[in-house]
């Protein structure tokens, strides 16, 4: 059974707006994309590099901002730091993937390079963030930290940007304004077609 698949089953498991089944989710929608832009060529494989990278921008800062405060004191200050530190480095590999031609040998090696270490970071946190958290909460907080979470990624920035990734009070501070800034670029683009 691949990995997006069982993600998927654990989180249909799990009540509709609970925090860990959305990530679960977006987890496994993430497997996908990554698939979808190893295997596209042109016009599609841009699509779905942009796609890919809006998902990790928002999934990660949504991350660090709902789930990470309740994982430092569930999971412990060493499992938190060290997810956020991940998140940190796939932030500036992902800023560097963006400015690449995606028709690229280059990018192509460093995509799936970067396509193990957030497997791996997301095997961490099913492993070793995950059931903490879950245990840790009633199944209303768990769907409040779901809707939360769901709120912050409305206004998350879809672009990455390490000067803030891996520190959730940053997140705070400067995500709303770069998601502004963001999602007008994102318009601009969609409009010149590219």
């Amino acid at each position: 059974m691949s990995e997006a698949r069982a993600e998927r089953e654990r989180a249909a498991q799990l009540p509709e707006d609970d925090v860990i089944g959305i990530l679960l989710s977006q987890h496994a929608r993430i497997r996908d994309l990554f698939a979808d832009v190893k295997t596209a060529e042109g016009e599609h494989k841009q699509q779905a590099f942009d796609e890919l990278r809006a998902l990790l921008a928002v999934h990660e800062t949504a991350e660090e901002m709902i789930l990470r405060p309740v994982a430092k004191e569930a999971a412990g200050r060493e499992e938190a730091e060290a997810r956020n530190h991940e998140e940190e480095e796939a932030n500036k590999v992902l800023a560097r993937l963006e400015k690449m031609d995606v028709s690229s040998s280059e990018f192509d090696s460093l995509l799936e390079e970067f396509e193990r270490s957030v497997s791996d970071h997301a095997e961490h946190e099913e492993r070793e963030e995950f059931p903490y958290v879950h245990s840790s909460r009633t199944p209303d907080e768990l769907r409040h930290m779901g809707r939360r979470l769901q709120s912050v990624e409305r206004f998350a920035p879809t672009h990455p940007h390490p000067g803030t990734a891996g520190r959730p009070a940053a997140q705070w501070a400067v995500g709303p304004f770069a998601s502004v800034v963001d999602r007008t670029r994102d318009k601009l683009q969609h409009r010149r077609g590219g």
